[in-house]
């Protein structure tokens, strides 16, 4: 993903800097990176540090271990934002103490137990990455994929619903394609087919506008399981172009203009995907 988010540069062109001074500008004094309230968050400086490291600009890691030792070996986080922290760890190379990745690795996998949805599968697998774990239990990701598979072809997140949305699929279709398992052609086309005729993906066919987050996780999903992305292409890099604010970050949707860190990622990663 990262380095999907690097070639966003042969796109972006004049508009690397402006994006860089964006994302500068969104780390807070105490060495996390804002929310939409202005606070300094776990979920956002994840975005803030990779949308960094993607555009080649220097990391101020001093600063950004100080704000992530306050939360120690995460232990009262629940698990979005351990896998958070453990990747913001992660790309500023911070070297942990013999023990640690064993210890965070098990409480991942307990909190994983206790509710597995395909968000947190997803997670789960990047943060064992991210630890240099190599052995987990493959099952509970191939039992829960299996459980929340819908008739429709694609994935929901969780079991009580019924209809599959365009970042459940892709998040799917992502780790079946990492454990090298067989990704079904029928996830494939439901992403397809929840590609709008304004271009981008919306999160279920024809429901609502396109949205960054299908678009972008859709895209690389389809990138990975080495699905054509030609003839979305144009239509695509003219979606995410209407959401790019002066300022110099990427909103949500045409719906939903507020800029942010996230956001202005998941532009990055989906151009990249779209610049080969």
């Amino acid at each position: 993903m990262l380095k999907a988010a690097g070639r966003a540069e042969i796109l972006l062109k004049d508009r690397v800097v402006p994006v860089v001074d964006f994302i500068k500008d969104k780390l807070n004094e105490e060495g996390g990176f804002q929310d939409r309230a202005g606070r300094s968050d776990l979920y956002y400086t994840v975005f803030g540090i990779e949308s960094l490291l993607a555009l080649e600009e220097e990391i101020p890691k001093d600063k950004i271990t100080g704000y992530l030792a306050k939360f120690g070996q995460g232990q009262s986080l629940d698990l979005v934002h351990l896998a958070c922290l453990v990747r913001c760890w992660a790309d500023i190379s911070y070297p942990a103490r013999p023990g640690i990745h064993s210890n965070i690795a098990r409480r991942i996998a307990n909190l994983l137990e206790q509710n597995p949805t395909i968000y947190k599968c997803f997670l789960a697998l990047c943060a064992y990455q991210d630890l240099s774990v190599e052995t987990y239990d493959k099952k509970i990701f191939l039992d829960s994929i299996a459980s929340l598979r819908t008739a429709d072809g694609g994935y929901a997140n969780q079991a009580d619903i019924k209809v599959a949305a365009t970042p459940s699929t892709a998040a799917a279709v992502t780790i079946l394609h990492h454990l090298n398992e067989p990704v079904p052609e029928q996830a494939i086309d439901r992403l397809f087919s929840c590609v709008s005729p304004k271009g981008g993906f919306c999160v279920m066919p024809e429901v609502g506008p396109p949205d960054l987050l299908s678009t972008a996780t859709a895209i690389h999903a389809l990138f990975e399981a080495g699905a054509p992305l030609l003839e979305i292409k144009e239509q695509c890099l003219d979606f995410i172009d209407d959401l790019w604010d002066p300022q110099g970050g990427f909103c949500a949707s045409s719906a939903e203009k507020t800029t942010d860190c996230e956001y202005t990622y998941y532009a990055l990663l989906a151009m990249g995907h779209l610049s080969q």
